[in-house]
């Protein structure tokens, strides 16, 4: 796969075709960790929100929460217009299956390749679904990743850079309403990050997804996102584009900047 130009379009105006996720007043604790204290952000549909904060900020249990895996103490979490702390785990999975997540570790069976991989991903959401029409699916999906070759092959034959990819087709071959990044360039060298950052922006606009990244990396918090909200502490310490967040006067903000 040849490296592309990342797109350079920083200054977009985010989609604002309505909400499709809210967070209102959302706290969790693990007995006296206060991990999430009364969060509240939204992100409209066809919007890429890039979720920054440090370690223990509660950038992964506000995902956890999203898609349900935790149980928030209070709050609500608005997502298609449903508030998935009330719903049961028949709701909850109607709610995951329009939700594709890419790993930070891929999160590949071993024992399985590819087209093993991702049939097994198919046939878990839709098992009405011929062979042939999984085969198309699966071919596509490698299309779009730029891995097509590697369809026989198992997990330990690929690049990490590689595993990604397979991981981000396989979230896609759902083709899912809402993308969850989980740290998509983290382990990467210089090179495979920026594909996997071009593919970001790609699915984007050839998928029409709404996405929530989970970052360190700001040159994939600088190119993939809308709106920038910054956690600390289990709350909203800062929002805004990318500019906005470089630019702030805050001591705090500032060290996510500072080599």
């Amino acid at each position: 796969m040849q490296t592309r130009e990342i797109i350079q379009d920083t200054h977009r105006e985010p989609a604002v075709e309505g909400v499709l996720i809210e967070f209102k007043d959302v706290y969790k604790s693990y007995g006296d960790n206060k991990v999430l204290n009364g969060i509240n952000f939204s992100i409209n549909k066809g919007e890429n929100l890039v979720i920054l904060g440090k370690s223990g900020s509660g950038k992964s249990v506000t995902v956890k929460c999203l898609v349900g895996l935790t149980k928030v103490d209070s709050g609500e979490i608005i997502v298609f217009g449903k508030d998935i702390t009330k719903l049961n785990e028949d709701g909850l999975n109607s709610v995951r299956m329009k939700i594709g997540f890419l790993f930070q570790s891929a999160a590949l069976y071993d024992s399985m390749t590819v087209r093993q991989n991702l049939v097994f991903t198919l046939q878990h959401h839709n098992k009405k679904l011929t062979e042939a029409q999984m085969e198309s699916y699966v071919m596509d999906a490698l299309k779009n990743v730029g891995l097509l070759e590697s369809i026989d092959k198992f997990p330990a034959e690929l690049s990490g850079g590689m595993k990604k990819r397979i991981g981000l087709a396989r979230a896609l071959i759902i083709q899912p309403e809402i993308m969850i990044y989980d740290e998509p360039t983290g382990g990467l060298d210089t090179i495979t990050a920026r594909e996997i950052i071009d593919l970001i922006s790609e699915i984007k606009i050839k998928y029409k997804t709404t996405s929530i990244i989970i970052t360190h990396d700001l040159t994939c918090a600088k190119y993939n996102s809308d709106r920038i909200i910054v956690l600390k502490d289990g709350v909203v310490k800062t929002e805004g584009r990318f500019r906005d967040i470089e630019n702030n006067t805050d001591e705090w903000v500032r060290s996510f900047f500072e080599k």
